[in-house]
């Protein structure tokens, strides 16, 4: 049997993870993340870390097993609020999710077990993992979970070999009813806690109070593109690949001001919250973020052409495989299933290799390509790689 750390988050899916691996005989360690100690960014009727830490006592408590709090607060600072903080500076939209799993869960948190002599770190994602023999090497291969409205695959899309070969998921052949029924007859202080929402291990944030700790409010103007704008003729028309994956590049020229907002750098792409401008036939959304001159270009509708766009590209240094086997190399394509956010149902796709870097296309214009964010890469049920949109 082995020693084995459990990521204990005060939440029904961790303690299900814990008690599955206690069932086996293993010997299991909970441990709980403290990431964030600044009271002031988090609603505290929402996800308080007090409230978590204790519930994921109790389970261990009822568990039988050692619990540990562990104070990550100054990794986490350093490698993802301050990237976020960078991130949204420059107009892009960062995912701390998928960066606190590559650097707080996966690096520090599993160095730390590592130190209690763990021989895995077990998590209560809903993913799953296997292993193949290549070339008389192991290869381990990363899975969605079994229950398809809950696959988290795609927020562990930047591990590598050496991380996934020290990863549990207890509960990735589960569905979610199936965790609640595990919690609620074993008496888990959890079986009813709500999923958290929010920053990874942090709580819920509120984001835009968040981010004005660092980024200044600035007013600017907010341009209204029109749908019929030159800009968009071309729109699923080009064939060159650095065309096709282009972003959309608006001036004031353009369009007409329609409001003032208080800060570009606020702001997402495909976002319609938040600008405070009504008065329109069709609600507005967030096309572009221009952080250097702080302008805001939105659009009307949810079909406006420029919330819609058939390719992205992810600068060479920024590609990332988990099956290094499978790298593609310069003047290669291929045919995968994609996505570029969490719970977006997977798209046929073609990935172009290039020395510059990736191109993916995808058969339908796809909404909301967001510079920033992941787009994750699938053979069947299997993540084989991922990259961060850079355009």
């Amino acid at each position: 049997m082995a020693r084995i750390v459990v990521g204990m988050s005060g939440g029904v899916d961790s303690s299900v993870a814990a008690y599955l691996l206690a069932q086996e005989g293993h010997e299991v360690i909970g441990m709980f993340m403290r990431n964030w100690h600044d009271e002031s960014v988090t609603l505290h009727d929402e996800c308080p870390w007090v409230e978590d830490s204790n519930d994921a006592l109790l389970v261990a408590e009822a568990l039988g097993i050692p619990f540990h709090v562990i104070d990550l607060s100054a990794e986490y600072k350093k490698r993802i609020v301050d990237y976020m903080f960078a991130e949204y500076e420059r107009g892009r939209t960062p995912n701390p999710d998928v960066l606190c799993n590559r650097e707080i869960k996966f690096d520090v948190f599993l160095q730390a077990a590592m130190r209690l002599g763990a021989d895995f770190v077990a998590t209560g994602h809903y993913c799953q993992k296997d292993s193949i023999e290549k070339d008389g090497k192991t290869i381990y291969r990363l899975l969605a979970g079994a229950d398809p409205n809950k696959d988290q695959s795609y927020f562990l899309c930047q591990l590598d070999q050496e991380q996934l070969s020290k990863a549990l998921f207890p509960i990735g052949h589960l569905q979610k009813k199936e965790v609640r029924a595990i919690a609620e007859r074993e008496g888990f202080v959890t079986a009813k806690k709500k999923d958290s929402q929010g920053l990874c291990f942090v709580g819920k944030i509120k984001l835009p109070e968040f981010l004005q700790q660092k980024l200044q409010p600035k007013k600017g103007k907010v341009i209204e593109i029109p749908a019929g704008a030159p800009a968009f003729a071309t729109n699923g028309q080009a064939t060159a690949l650095d065309v096709l994956c282009a972003p959309y590049v608006f001036s004031e020229e353009m369009g007409e001001p329609v409001g003032e907002h208080i800060g570009a750098h606020y702001f997402t792409v495909g976002q319609r919250k938040g600008l405070g401008i009504g008065g329109k036939e069709k609600p507005l959304f967030v096309l572009s973020v221009d952080t250097e001159k702080n302008i805001v270009y939105v659009g009307q509708g949810d079909d406006h052409p420029g919330l819609h766009r058939k390719g992205l590209f992810v600068r060479a240094d920024e590609v990332h495989w988990l099956r290094e086997d499978l790298r593609m190399q310069p003047g290669e394509s291929r045919s995968y299933m994609a996505r570029i956010r969490y719970r977006q149902p997977l798209m046929p796709a073609q990935l172009h290799m290039r020395e510059e870097g990736l191109y993916v296309t995808f058969e339908k214009p796809v909404r909301g390509i967001t510079p920033g964010q992941f787009v994750a890469w699938y053979e069947g049920n299997e993540l084989l790689g991922s990259g961060v949109i850079h355009a």
